[in-house]
């Protein structure tokens, strides 16, 4: 098995952080402190020089800190006993850059899967609660972090597709309508649906038993639960689905169907969760699919991602906690970051787990 930590970290201006810099422990970091102090944004430019963009903020610009003019994250990894630096800076009015030893990836894409990460936040509950948009990018961040030839077919397939909306919004204003341009678009987007479907289709074939298996252990089999993947490729060829949309595109101006439409469909005891699971239950779901992700990560890189748990001890009743810490004791997983309000719980779930680990009190 390949190792990977974080072995310290420099932020600057980050959000609300001025200058801050860690030495950190390989296996457990905790960071304790009252709700805005700064423990979350710690833990999202752990997740920002893994991703090449913060969990909690696509803008950029807005990870700036009120009144400066910019923003800098430095992190040294330890990967298979390589050094890795990496650095993420950011100018108001400029570009983000992303340095590795030294050198600035032209494509943020080529960064995706270096430093395999994966993050459990409260604020993961709009998986559940919002629209499908966010379940899509939930499997679509798990097969990129290790399948570069998805990522660029997924990439060049929202391209087309936003050219294809913006020139169905072109003939809506201009009372126009040109079926042969419009094909031009179709074709590309059915040459790229097949391949995005189908690795979506084997991705979730596997994922889902190592979903089941987690959320048994932490509910200890109390409830029934599923998840399945569902698209409209499913019943029908992308050729298809496209010529017989043709009015309705016209109508609403985008593009009415595709696999941008595919979606997870999750239930508690045959009934969706977002209505009838309660809030442990849904903190329990969303856990178990984080934790799948990360074992569906460890067993196709061959590494431990780096897990970060912000503020995931809230609204778990102590059987579950206990059930994760039992999880965390079988040395499944590398380096752990975890933030929390509450000293003496933390310091508690601590001492029961048997490893090295550091505790910054901000």
């Amino acid at each position: 098995m390949n190792s990977l930590f974080l072995e310290n970290i420099t932020i600057v201006n980050y959000k609300n952080i001025q200058d801050s810099n860690y030495e950190l422990d390989k296996k457990i970091n905790c960071f304790i402190g009252d709700n805005g102090v700064g423990k979350t944004n710690i833990l999202d430019s752990v997740y920002h020089l893994s991703a090449a963009k913060s969990y909690f903020n696509s803008i950029s610009s807005q990870n700036i800190k009120h009144e400066e003019n910019f923003m800098f994250i430095e992190g040294n990894f330890n990967k298979n006993d390589q050094k890795e630096n990496i650095i993420c800076s950011l100018k108001r009015g400029k570009k983000k850059t992303i340095k590795r030893n030294g050198k600035v990836y032209k494509k943020f894409s080529e960064h995706i899967g270096l430093i395999p990460v994966v993050m459990i936040s409260p604020y993961d509950r709009d998986l559940i609660q919002e629209g499908s948009s966010l379940r899509r990018k939930f499997i679509d961040s798990i097969i990129s972090q290790n399948n570069k030839t998805y990522l660029n077919n997924l990439i060049d397939y929202n391209k087309v597709l936003n050219q294809r909306n913006a020139l169905l919004k072109f003939f809506y204003k201009s009372n126009t309508f040109d079926v042969e341009n419009l094909s031009i678009y179709d074709d590309q987007l059915v040459k790229l649906s097949y391949p995005i479907f189908k690795t979506r289709k084997k991705f979730f074939e596997n994922f889902h038993p190592v979903f089941l298996k987690h959320y048994d252990s932490i509910s200890q089999n109390k409830e029934i639960i599923s998840i399945s993947y569902q698209s409209q490729l499913e019943s029908e060829s992308p050729e298809h689905l496209l010529k017989n949309s043709i009015q309705k595109d016209r109508t609403i101006q985008f593009t009415s169907c595709g696999i941008h439409k595919d979606d997870l469909i999750m239930e508690i005891n045959n009934h969706p969760i977002k209505k009838f699971g309660s809030q442990g239950q849904q903190k329990s779901f969303l856990i178990a699919l984080k934790l799948a992700q990360f074992e569906y990560l460890k067993t196709e890189n061959n590494s431990s991602p780096i897990l970060i748990l912000d503020d995931i001890f809230d609204k778990l009743d102590n059987n579950r906690v206990k059930q994760l810490i039992q999880l965390v004791n079988k040395n499944l997983f590398g380096q752990i970051f975890i933030s929390d309000t509450d000293y003496e719980r933390t310091k508690k779930i601590i001492q029961e787990i048997d490893s090295s680990n550091k505790i910054f009190k901000l």
